[in-house]
């Protein structure tokens, strides 16, 4: 069965009918089409936790531009999980805008988008990929078209966004010139037979692409749209943004330096730790001075970000490092999203974003503040929480890279980190609220939360069960 195009086929046919719904039945199709999209991404998360499993055969009818291995259906999956659980939560925060038909279309592109960036291993269709998911989350960042806040954040998002495109667009026409192809593993033959005064020019286009991915990465210095287009964006929209729009640029940053590595491997790992190192501690210090919780969230998701690098740094040197890679990626896709959508809840209850608003939350919001304070927990690495091994098995894989003094660097960030995290926790649980009278807390966001804090809490109990399933896939993908 191929994974990829019966999903861009269904996805595709359930965005495209959206809006004849929206024409057809007005107001009174709006519910059709919540349901409709949750259902054709639901479908989708079955089948690609099928193919994951084995339960489903995977065959490919495009090999030279979609790869359908375990990998591409590890990232899809996430996407996926990710996006059905923003549209869940989004039945209540969007209900009756204007634009609500036209939200849902957008995040169905944005998930196509996602998947073909996670399946695709030809440099043209990850450009492709690339920007079928960015287009559309440029015009989400800006759905609250009367915030300023919003306005700006999506400006800004749009600008650099445009600008990466150009990067990454001029790093693949570099080794399209070099090696005359744009498939990755034509790329691979190629690059092995150089004649090895190019190496400089595949150096310099090796950046590029770095630099072109790093918006979607999340790591410095391209960081600098993150906190103002998070706190500016719807909040469910933050939550795709920080936990798959990011998972879906690293399936890409796999396979292509997966394939440049050999040439260069030590020089680039060193340069990307020294971006790792930068990343996690200015993310992290950042975090400790924010009074708002979204912009709090969105410089944890940057230190995050140089966290997963890690990974990245180590590949060519320990299969760890491909191992706690996925491992975190999955982790930290199901730990940010539920923090931001319980964020999301209590910004469409309370109208705010600040600290403050969290004072006491616990008792007039106790669903909201439990999933909230697990997912935080979870995010700064306490055991027994899914966070806590899958950092563990990363800095693991440092220092069996002969890069221990990354780990250590990791394991201080990881401190810093917990600052933050237990501030918001102490302002939930020990300080007292604001208001007497309890909030109504919606079904749609409670189902997402409980459904995500019970996955972060038995993945965290039973580390085995994605750990074994990531080794399995570094297996796979080091073998093909």
């Amino acid at each position: 069965m191929n994974i990829p195009i019966i999903l861009l086929v269904l996805l595709s046919i359930t965005a495209l009918s959206i809006p004849i719904i929206h024409i057809l039945f007005g107001k009174k199709g709006i519910s059709y089409i919540r349901y409709l999209t949750a259902i054709s991404l639901s479908i989708s998360l079955l089948l690609l936790f099928g193919s994951l499993i084995g339960l489903i055969s995977q065959e490919s009818t495009l090999p030279h531009l979609l790869r359908t291995d375990l990998l591409g259906s590890f990232f899809g999956f996430i996407v996926i999980l990710v996006s059905l659980f923003v549209v869940i939560s989004s039945f209540d925060y969007v209900k009756d805008h204007s634009n609500e038909a036209i939200y849902y279309s957008l995040l169905l592109f944005t998930s196509i988008g996602m998947l073909l960036l996670s399946f695709a291993i030809d440099l043209l269709l990850i450009f492709v990929a690339w920007e079928l998911m960015s287009l559309p989350t440029f015009i989400l960042a800006g759905f609250n078209k009367q915030d300023k806040l919003s306005n700006e954040g999506a400006v800004k998002f749009f600008v650099l966004g445009a600008l990466s495109s150009g990067i990454l667009l001029y790093g693949i026409s570099l080794i399209f010139g070099l090696v005359g192809s744009t498939n990755l593993y034509v790329i691979a033959d190629n690059l092995a037979s150089l004649n090895s005064n190019l190496i400089p020019l595949v150096m310099f286009a090796t950046i590029a692409l770095l630099a072109g991915l790093g918006l979607k990465l999340s790591i410095v210095p391209f960081h600098m749209w993150i906190p103002d287009t998070y706190q500016g964006s719807p909040t469910p929209i933050s939550a795709l943004l920080s936990a798959a729009t990011k998972k879906a640029g690293f399936a890409a940053a796999i396979r292509i330096f997966a394939v440049i590595f050999p040439l260069f491997s030590f020089d680039l790992s060193f340069a990307l730790a020294i971006v790792a190192v930068i990343t996690m501690s200015l993310g992290n210090l950042a975090a400790l001075t924010q009074k708002s919780i979204t912009r709090l969230l969105a410089y944890s998701s940057i230190a995050q970000a140089g966290y997963l690098l890690i990974g990245l740094v180590v590949l060519p040197y320990s299969d760890l490092g491909l191992i706690g890679l996925l491992y975190h990626s999955l982790n930290h896709a199901i730990l940010q999203a539920t923090a931001f959508i319980a964020a999301a809840l209590v910004r469409l209850k309370t109208s705010s974003t600040d600290l403050t608003s969290y004072q006491g939350l616990s008792k007039i919001m106790p669903i909201t503040s439990f999933c909230l304070a697990i997912s935080l927990l979870g995010l700064a690495g306490i055991p027994p929480l899914n966070g806590f091994w899958s950092k563990l098995v990363l800095f693991g894989a440092a220092v069996d890279g002969g890069y221990a003094w990354l780990a250590f660097i990791g394991l201080i960030n990881s401190a810093i980190s917990v600052a933050y995290y237990l501030l918001v926790i102490k302002r939930m649980y020990m300080d007292e609220p604001k208001t007497v009278s309890n909030i109504i807390e919606p079904m749609s966001f409670k189902s997402v939360l409980l459904f995500a804090t019970i996955v972060i809490i038995i993945t965290g109990l039973f580390p085995n069960l994605i750990y074994d399933l990531s080794q399995e896939i570094t297996n796979s993908f080091f073998n093909q």
